[in-house]
């Protein structure tokens, strides 16, 4: 088996500042303290001097313009379980390794990504577009490419006894005596070594070689997705709400791929402090999972909508999964790309306009031309109504003089609505008008009136 390793050094941070978009800034130094410590930091905190140990004293003599943050377990532990739904898209045998790291077997799915080396390739850019930077290593065991990811090094051999993560207590006997490296430790007696270290630091050494076995537990996607992003500072720009956005659309996108469907919407929501919170409704025209598409679509709503307070946080909800497998597109185009391409004109109607304002049009089962049609979301197979109609009715029809018009075809007799109070009597005929235009016209006991024009 081949097992891939990714850690997060980071993970207290970024579970806290990835909704933050780089135009607030790179620069600004940012940690994350438990018990006056700080506990992970960001590469301009580090550029300081500041490491993960520091006191947080000592952290800001170094940083005046250090801004810390209280760790917030909660979100560091939805954000483990948040990255493992997104790797399903790799594979189905997903572990958690708490509280930084995720285990990956994807023995069977080398071939699917052209090899290992892409499939990290792909593994790294997919982290960073959801805003989470990782170490990546493989291995043949799980705690192998633990150790791996965690040391930095290629060989078992070659890693630092911190790799091991042991016990600080067994940590400062083994540099008591010298042991820097999983090589000096491995070449110790293992009875003096089981006596002095412990039997379980053993253990764990040869289940890193494969002496032992280790059970893992896999992890199970949810039924259905639900993701929040805290933002760092409130956000009153859409343009700042679209980069968190689009982490959590592409967090819905993969887990969408590694289920093979496909949501017909998404609801966002903007958490606020003090107004209740709003919930945008974002539909699509047919099965989707395409985060861009999401994106584009959200940008009109947002464009169009006023705030009713600052943004907090971010909530990302889809609805029912419906099976969607790709779509290879023809070379040259072919039916399917068309209907595609009207697919995502009608979403994004629908998101500028708002959905009571684009519409599908289908004919209902009544005999007045009025009344004949209804407003749908959807295709719908109900039969046309006998005989020519035209596509353009006039409300309320025209009055006709009797010399304004010639008869070419008709009459075709309506007489209807007499259950509901608004009967109807009329004999419809088409007729071409002294303008030349071919309509649709009646005559009802009140005299001639034009209803319609044909194109």
């Amino acid at each position: 088996m081949l097992w891939v390793a990714l850690y997060f050094p980071r993970l207290a941070l970024e579970a806290l500042l990835r909704g933050r978009a780089p135009s607030e800034g790179t620069d600004d130094p940012w940690a994350v303290v438990e018990n006056r410590r700080v506990l992970a930091c960001n590469a301009a905190a580090a550029a300081a001097g500041v490491h993960p140990g520091s006191a947080l004293a000592a952290a800001w003599a170094l940083a005046p313009r250090l801004r810390v943050l209280p760790r917030n377990a909660a979100a560091e532990a939805a954000a483990l379980e948040a990255i493992a739904a997104w790797a399903c898209q790799f594979t189905s045998r997903i572990s958690l390794e708490p509280p930084q790291a995720v285990l990956l077997e994807v023995e069977g799915s080398l071939r699917l990504f052209e090899g290992s080396g892409r499939l990290m390739a792909q593994l790294r850019s997919g982290l960073a577009g959801i805003g989470f930077e990782g170490l990546l290593a493989t291995g043949s065991t799980t705690r192998a490419a633990l150790w791996l990811a965690r040391g930095g090094s290629e060989a078992l051999e070659a890693l630092p006894v911190c790799a091991m993560a042991p016990a600080p207590e067994a940590l400062a006997l083994l540099r008591s005596i010298g042991i820097g490296t999983l090589g000096e430790l491995m070449r110790l007696p293992r009875s003096a070594a089981a006596a002095r270290l412990g039997q379980g630091l053993l253990d764990d050494l040869d289940r890193a070689l494969g002496r032992m076995p280790e059970a893992r537990e896999f992890f199970s996607p949810p039924a259905r997705f639900e993701a929040r992003l805290e933002l760092p500072a409130p956000v009153t720009q859409a343009e700042s709400l679209l980069f968190a956005a689009r982490r959590l659309l592409l967090q819905l996108e993969s887990f969408l791929a590694g289920r093979q469907a496909g949501v017909r919407g998404f609801t966002l929501r903007l958490l606020h402090r003090g107004p209740p919170d709003t919930a945008m409704k974002i539909g699509f025209a047919a099965p989707r999972r395409d985060a861009e598409q999401g994106l584009r679509l959200l940008r009109e709503r947002l464009g169009a909508h006023a705030f009713s307070g600052p943004v907090e946080a971010l909530g990302l909800e889809a609805g029912e999964l419906e099976p969607l497998a790709a779509v290879t597109p023809g070379l040259f185009g072919d039916a399917g790309s068309e209907t595609e391409a009207w697919e995502r004109l009608l979403e994004r109607l629908q998101a500028r306009l708002g959905d009571a304002r684009v519409h599908g049009l289908a004919v209902h089962p009544d005999h007045r031309p009025e009344r004949a049609w209804r407003a749908v979301k959807e295709r719908d197979a109900a039969t046309a109504p006998p005989g020519p109609r035209p596509l353009w009715l006039l409300e309320p029809p025209r009055r006709l003089d009797e010399g304004d018009f010639t008869l070419l075809a008709g009459p075709e007799r309506i007489e209807s609505g007499w259950w509901d109070g608004e009967d109807v009597v009329r004999d419809y005929f088409i007729a071409r008008t002294r303008a030349g235009s071919l309509s649709w016209i009646y005559r009802a006991p009140e005299g001639w009136f034009l209803h319609g024009l044909f194109a």
